[in-house]
C-alpha cells in the first residue's frame, strides 16, 4: 500500500470513528430488536474498501471494531465482533460484484468507470446484501442460544423466530449503506485520481 493510499485508508478510519453514535449521537434504534442500532460508520469502510482497496476496508473495518469494544460496546459487549463479521461478508459480497464489473466493463474498455453503471450498482448492493444477510443468518442460529455475552440464552422456537428481524436489519442497513458507500465513492474517486481497486 503506497503512501497516499494509506493515508486515505487512516482518513476513512478516522472519519469511521468519528461517526460513531457515541460521539454524533446519529443512530436510530431498529424497532424490532433490541440493541441494533442503524448507523453510518460502515458507509467510510466501504468508501475505502471501493476506492482504496480489500484490504483498506478490512483494516478500517478492524480498527472501528476496535474502537467500537471501548466507546460504544452496544447492549452485549460482543456486539462489536458481530458488527465485524457483518461488515466483513457484506465487503466479500461487494468485492464479487466489483470483479464481475471490471471483467465485463473493463475488458472492453480499459478506462471504463463501472461505478458509473446503475448495473454494477444494483449488483453490488444486492450480493452486499445476501451475503450479509445469509452469513449473518448463520452465525446468528447459533450464537442467540448461547449465554451472555455470546448470545441470548434464547431456545430454539425463539431463535428462529427472531431470524427474520435480524436479516430485515442487515438486509436494509447494507442497502443503504452501499448506495450511499458507492456514489460517494464514484465522487472522491474522481477527486482523488484512484483507480478501481476492490476487484484486484
Amino acid at each position: 500500500m503506497n503512501t497516499k493510499k494509506l493515508a486515505i485508508t487512516i482518513l476513512f478510519a478516522a472519519l469511521a470513528i468519528v461517526l460513531n453514535p457515541t460521539l454524533t449521537h446519529i443512530a436510530l434504534p431498529y424497532p424490532f430488536m433490541q440493541g441494533l442500532v442503524y448507523q453510518i460508520w460502515e458507509i467510510p469502510i466501504v468508501i475505502a474498501f471501493l476506492i482504496v482497496s480489500p484490504l483498506s476496508g478490512i483494516t478500517v473495518s478492524l480498527l472501528n471494531t476496535g474502537v467500537l469494544f471501548v466507546i460504544f460496546p452496544g447492549v452485549m459487549p460482543t456486539g462489536p465482533l458481530y458488527n465485524l463479521l457483518a461488515t466483513l461478508a457484506m465487503q466479500i459480497g461487494i468485492y464479487v460484484a466489483v470483479a464481475i464489473g471490471k471483467k465485463i466493463y473493463c475488458c472492453k474498455n480499459p478506462q471504463a468507470n463501472i461505478y458509473a453503471g446503475g448495473k454494477c450498482l444494483l449488483i453490488a448492493t444486492g450480493l452486499g446484501v445476501l451475503a450479509r444477510v445469509a452469513f449473518m443468518s448463520v452465525i446468528l442460529y447459533f450464537a442467540l442460544p448461547q449465554v451472555p455475552p455470546i448470545g441470548y440464552a434464547l431456545n430454539q422456537a425463539a431463535t428462529i423466530a427472531s431470524l427474520p428481524f435480524a436479516a430485515l436489519f442487515n438486509a436494509t442497513l447494507a442497502l443503504y449503506t452501499i448506495s450511499i458507500s458507492w456514489i460517494i465513492a464514484q465522487r472522491v474517486q474522481k477527486v482523488l485520481h484512484l483507480t478501481i481497486s476492490a476487484g484486484k
